[in-house]
């Protein structure tokens, strides 16, 4: 009883943060938002018992965040980080909606195509901690290191990318 009262709280927690982070105007407000839903699902780890899963979350994504708020000052105007630039149009609110509903109906269908929803038997399978650390670092099928692999550089050309472009800025003013 006391684990799905701590799901439920901290599924409320995720999915109020989750809308703010979207929702707000203030990218500073938007990276504070993310951090409480990144906190969030490490909860769902810790109250999983994946107590590693969720100080990886914590260390990795609360970094990452962090990360995001020293990008966000560096490379955004004054005058956007107080507000007071950016308006979201009715057309781009329309289709950032279509596209929302779009990705919804895609993971339904595979919900409902995989039967993870109407069949219960897959959540009564418990899963070893040394399985799912075995394929986030093996290399073999259905394992993803390379991805880890791609995914950092990835990150990499992105922090390079901000450089180069916070420096023409420095150049032109």
């Amino acid at each position: 009883m006391g684990n799905t009262i701590m799901f439920i709280i901290l599924a409320v927690v995720i999915i109020g943060a989750a809308l703010l982070c979207v929702t707000t105007k203030r990218i500073m407000r938007a990276a504070t938002y993310l951090l409480f839903v990144l906190f969030g699902v490490a909860g769902i780890y810790f109250l999983l018992d994946y107590t590693f899963l969720g100080a990886a979350q914590i260390a990795i994504y609360a970094g990452g965040v962090t990360m995001i708020y020293v990008f966000a000052i560096q490379l955004v105007s004054k005058r956007t980080l107080q507000g007071l630039v950016e308006h979201v149009k009715g057309s781009r609110l329309i289709g950032g909606g279509l596209a929302a509903l779009a990705g919804l109906v895609v993971v339904c269908l595979i919900l409902f195509k995989t039967g993870f929803i109407l069949n219960e038997s897959v959540a009564d399978v418990e899963v070893p901690m040394d399985k799912i650390g075995e394929a986030l670092v093996g290399a073999d099928k259905y394992q993803y290191v390379l991805p880890f692999e791609f995914i950092s550089l990835f990150l990499l050309a992105c922090i390079i990318g901000g450089l180069v472009v916070a420096r023409k800025e420095e150049k032109e003013a």
